[in-house]
């Protein structure tokens, strides 16, 4: 099998946000038909395209291309963006996966007001939800759990 081959199978497999160790990426690379593979070659592979390690989106550390945490996929599910959500009584924050929270904060600002949602802060990967009513959280905290039906932990004080 060609390098070109096994640069395109190593960066799939990143993409995939799956694998925390290079044991994990060597084994597979193996398994597709790389029997060169050793754990150094993986380790010189990753330095030198720039691969990070970073949470995926069920909060484990994984392998990572730079180009694939700085700006999220416009095919990836919002739902999978949205990490955890959590409020204090007075604000809702949503940490995401990183680079998402503007795309994020857009959509949140385009539902407003009926939604509960008075305007956002977004960063990198965390948005500050003012509600409208802080009276009414609950009622839009459970509007924005609705948006992406996400599975996310919500923290109450």
């Amino acid at each position: 099998m060609t390098q070109e081959k096994l640069l395109d199978a190593f960066k799939a497999l990143l993409k995939e946000e799956r694998y925390g160790s290079q044991t994990e990426i060597v084994n597979t690379l193996k398994a597709q038909g790389f029997n060169n593979v050793s754990q150094s070659k993986v380790s010189r592979m990753l330095s030198k395209h720039g691969a990070v390690r970073t949470r995926n989106a069920k909060q484990e550390m994984v392998y990572c291309l730079p180009s694939e945490i700085s700006v999220p996929s416009a095919k990836a599910p919002l739902n999978q963006l949205v990490l955890d959500i959590q409020h204090n009584d007075v604000m809702i924050i949503i940490r995401t996966s990183p680079g998402a929270a503007q795309l994020i904060a857009r959509l949140l600002d385009s539902v407003g007001k009926k939604e509960g949602v008075l305007g956002t802060i977004a960063g990198d990967d965390t948005i500050f939800i003012a509600p409208l009513k802080v009276s009414e959280i609950d009622f839009t905290l459970n509007k924005v759990k609705e948006l992406f039906a996400t599975h996310s932990v919500v923290s109450e004080p």
